[in-house]
């Protein structure tokens, strides 16, 4: 951050999909990613930056814009249910998955519904507030866009004329938006194929190295998703490839300001990814595992039976809601009792609550490893009476039960879990959050919930659960200036108060570097 009186270096925020620190230091290593080793080099490097859970790419967009987790956002997955609207959310798990939901209204959810209904409009996104204080905002297409300015949807194509028969509508997004072709602040001869993977990287490289060589930003968030995209495909060892190419797209915005050095001289950089990969060799059909449970699908045929829950996987994580409030609890009960005999499902997880209907605590199960019990200290309600730990970033837990459920130890007096990293204030926030479903699972390593489409990533890599594997992501922070007491467990979502303060802004309530509670 700057001195009194002086403008901050200007801040490019780069989100690289699924980017994962072993394969990042792999290519560093190899010579195949020399923007990202500068940046290494210069900067501070952290290789185990937690994501939320599920470690889905909507909720932790979510939270790396709002500095919060979905207990307070209200993103739960990539599919889960909306209760008001008595229906299934499905932001593209897959194109047949789209297919079964249709394809205008998995559209119509993450184009517009995700940003301007599910985003919880109590949780400000970092453009929002930087617009407020008059800071030039900029982005590129990513998941999470909510700002203060209007942008209507392109019309100048033929491609973009047939988009908009759909995308219609106008939307608020940061000063300079650029999301697909659908909608774009400024003419830059910059093309996407509406968003087609293998082409978004060249997209964003494209309107940024614009921006920054005509000066439109004081922040810019740059999304290079197709290192997802390319992991999904080819399992987590090919991001060698594809993050070579994300970092041919960042020397492109560089050599706009006159090379590497140029750049870095005006600007700060923040590089990180949202999760990680796992690879997949098996899946888990849990719509077939539950279906004498009363399962409702994608639409109700005629004469169907009265469904009872609905099953909402995501990746490698998965919710089941209780369609009736009468038999929530029964139902609970009996999800839970089913889904511990599943192969492939390592973790379940539910919330008790107490007489007043208010969060007491929250429970994780394990068919080999037994029951854990758990609660923020100090939270109202009934709370475990067991011993009361502190995790690595300071909170401390109430516990009961075998700490083995979440491969959990004491060190130093604090309660270390490096196999599920921040897996209970990560769990706490996805229980505890009001869209989320009354069972959650995490799948075990090497396995995938099918989505509605039947598909999943054998073969190649997914991401979703509390494993390390999937969990933890790469960050790079240059010439930005970190909290002066470093958190000994790094989590997306201290990046937004990060960047509000290189700004001179402080974060509001919450938002503040510290647990998800």
């Amino acid at each position: 951050m700057a001195g009194p009186g002086s403008r901050p270096p200007k801040l490019v925020l780069c989100v690289i999909d699924a980017m994962a620190p072993e394969m990042l230091e792999r290519a560093v290593a190899s010579g195949a990613a020399p923007v990202l080793a500068t940046l290494m080099e210069r900067g501070h490097y952290v290789p185990d930056c937690v994501a939320a859970f599920p470690s889905v790419t909507p909720v932790c967009a979510a939270s790396i814009v709002t500095g919060l987790a979905q207990d307070q956002h209200r993103v739960p997955a990539m599919n889960w249910f909306h209760r008001e609207e008595n229906r299934y959310v499905e932001y593209g798990s897959s194109f047949r998955s789209a297919q079964r939901f249709g394809i205008t209204r998995q559209l119509t959810d993450t184009v517009y519904n995700m940003n301007r209904a599910h985003l919880s409009q109590d949780t400000p996104t970092v453009f929002e507030t930087l617009d407020d204080a008059d800071v030039r905002t900029a982005g590129t297409t990513y998941l999470m866009y909510r700002g203060r300015y209007r942008h209507e949807p392109q019309r100048d194509t033929a491609l973009t004329r047939v988009a908009s028969t759909l995308m219609r509508h106008a939307v608020m997004g940061p000063r300079e938006l650029f999301y697909a072709d659908i909608f774009a602040s400024r003419r830059t001869g910059c093309r996407s194929g509406l968003g087609m993977p293998g082409v978004r990287d060249r997209h964003s490289g494209c309107v940024s190295s614009y921006m920054v060589e005509h000066d439109l930003f004081d922040f810019l968030l740059l999304s290079l998703p197709d290192n997802d995209w390319y992991s999904h495909k080819r399992g987590p060892e090919a991001q060698l490839q594809s993050l070579a190419q994300a970092d041919l797209q960042l020397a492109r915005v560089c050599e706009a300001a006159g090379g590497v050095d140029e750049f870095l001289s005006e600007h700060a950089v923040i590089a990180m990814a949202d999760h990680s990969q796992a690879p997949v060799t098996d899946t888990i059909a849990l719509q077939d595992e539950l279906a004498d449970l009363g399962v409702l699908g994608p639409s109700r045929a005629s004469g169907e039976e009265e469904p009872r829950i609905a099953v909402c996987p995501s990746q490698r994580a998965a919710m089941v809601y209780a369609l009736h409030e009468l038999e929530r609890d029964a139902m609970r009960a009996s999800v839970v009792t089913r889904a511990l005999t599943i192969e492939g499902v390592e973790h379940v997880m539910w919330l008790a609550r107490d007489a007043h209907e208010r969060p007491s605590e929250g429970v994780i199960s394990s068919r080999a490893r037994g029951e854990l019990r758990f609660s923020p200290d100090g939270v109202q309600g009934a709370a475990p009476e067991g011993e009361a730990l502190c995790d690595p970033r300071g909170v401390r837990w109430n516990v009961e039960g075998p700490l083995q459920v979440i491969g959990g130890s004491l060190a130093d007096g604090r309660l270390l879990t490096p196999e599920y990293p921040d897996v209970l204030a990560r769990v706490w926030a996805a229980l505890t959050c009001p869209t989320s479903g009354e069972v959650l699972l995490s799948a075990a390593p090497g396995y995938e919930f099918l989505d509605w489409g039947g598909q999943a990533h054998v073969g190649g890599g997914s991401h979703g659960s509390l494993h390390a594997s999937d969990s933890l992501g790469a960050l790079i922070a240059c010439g930005v200036e970190l909290p002066a007491e470093e958190p000994a467990q790094w989590a997306i979502r201290d990046i937004a108060p990060i960047v509000l303060a290189h700004f001179g802004l402080a974060p509001s309530g919450a938002r503040a570097l510290g647990p998800a509670t």
